[in-house]
């Protein structure tokens, strides 16, 4: 065990919190799971930054900290369209988290392959994951009844961010093409 595995698992015993806070019947609930996905979002960065720093790269964290932000955001994707219940908000819900297993799917096959670099982690996917956080932040913080710009605002981010996520897979496919033309079942 070391530091940016515990914050990897620190954000992974969030998620639960984070559930239970989001369905609290009090004012300040909204606010407050906004608190929780932000504290999580520090963790992703401050586990990644830990590893660099001190040299703490172990197989178990290569896994799990993909997996920790991946749970995170789709279970606050699902959250939110609970709330907004809406085609225009379940929309680019569906195209990120529809994206995040295609990807997923895509990295683990290539991986068995031994192509896993021609789909590593690009510049477009971490601007893609920025936007997804803001835009999640902003919806989490935006009580429905009473938050006209904070709501459009936090819709306008979803949707660039769906763009994002798009354009990102893309990408990746584009750079497993030339695998998949050869034929590479599994």
């Amino acid at each position: 065990m070391n530091i940016p595995n515990a914050l990897t698992l620190f954000r992974i015993a969030l998620i639960p919190v984070f559930v239970l806070v989001f369905y609290l019947p009090y004012h300040w609930s909204f606010m407050a799971s906004a608190v929780i996905f932000a504290l999580a979002g520090i963790t992703d960065w401050l586990d990644g930054y830990m590893a660099r720093k001190l040299d703490q790269f172990t197989p178990f964290g290569a896994f799990l900290d993909p997996v920790a932000d991946k749970l995170m955001v789709a279970i606050a994707l699902v959250l939110l369209v609970e709330r907004f219940g809406s085609w225009w908000f379940t929309i680019p819900a569906m195209v990120i988290i529809g994206r995040e297993i295609v990807i997923s799917a895509l990295r683990e096959w290539m991986a068995e392959l031994g192509k896993r670099t021609s789909v590593a982690v690009s510049y477009v996917g971490k601007v893609k994951t920025t936007f997804q956080i803001l835009s999640i932040l902003v919806l989490l913080a935006a009580a429905p009844e009473r938050s006209g710009w904070l709501l459009n605002s936090g819709l306008v981010l979803l949707y660039l961010s769906a763009l994002l996520t798009l354009w990102s897979m893309i990408i990746y496919i584009r750079a497993a093409w030339p695998t998949f033309e050869m034929g590479g079942d599994s």
